[in-house]
């Protein structure tokens, strides 16, 4: 038997289980609306799928953004300079302030690996005659610039400045013949300069 003295949302339902009654109180109108909302957006989404209905879906977004991605990566590298050209390196290794350059930015970045007189530890030995990758500007720089990840040499044009990465090729271009003490063998094939 409903009680009469609750508002009119209370309404106790005629059966009982166990004695015990339950209310038939409705969902708060807010908590419909947003159910009716979730169904809405899903039907509108089950139809934005490639080959249901409008729209060229969501794997067609997302390779039309990474095909922004790229052409805005392409257009960003063609406008940096492309370093210097061989004969610019050449001319570098005549001059002081380029080398004092490099001799830091050797200090700093590749000593770790090539040791500071440059005679090898776990790169190469970078004053003999053997080079693993070419001995000319234009190889050294290749390899400065790209890197050779299967050696463990990480890309340095990615981390250098361009004129760090131009001083310290000219800079190691310059240490041939050098002779430190104790250097690593020979490794890679000849390069006579």
């Amino acid at each position: 038997m409903p009680n009469e003295n609750k508002p009119d949302q209370d309404h106790l339902l005629e059966h009982s289980y166990d004695g015990i009654q339950e209310f038939d109180n409705p969902m708060p109108r807010w908590w419909v609306y947003l159910f009716w909302a979730t169904i809405i957006f899903s039907i509108l989404y089950f139809f934005n799928v490639p080959g249901f209905g409008i729209g060229k879906g969501r794997i067609a977004d997302y390779d039309r953004a990474m095909a922004a991605a790229a052409a805005a990566e392409a257009k960003r590298k063609a406008a940096e300079p492309a370093g210097a050209s061989g004969e610019q390196l050449s001319a570098m290794t005549k001059d002081a302030t380029v080398l004092a350059l490099g001799k830091q930015t050797y200090g700093q970045n590749c000593a770790a690996c090539h040791r500071a007189d440059a005679g090898g530890q776990i790169g190469p030995n970078l004053t003999d005659d053997y080079w693993l990758h070419g001995g000319t500007l234009e190889q050294i720089h290749k390899t400065v610039n790209d890197g050779v990840l299967e050696k463990g040499m990480p890309p340095w044009g990615k981390v250098l400045k361009p004129n760090q990465l131009d001083a310290v090729v000219a800079y190691v271009y310059t240490l041939h013949g050098t002779n430190p003490p104790n250097p690593k063998a020979p490794q890679g094939e000849q390069v006579p300069r």
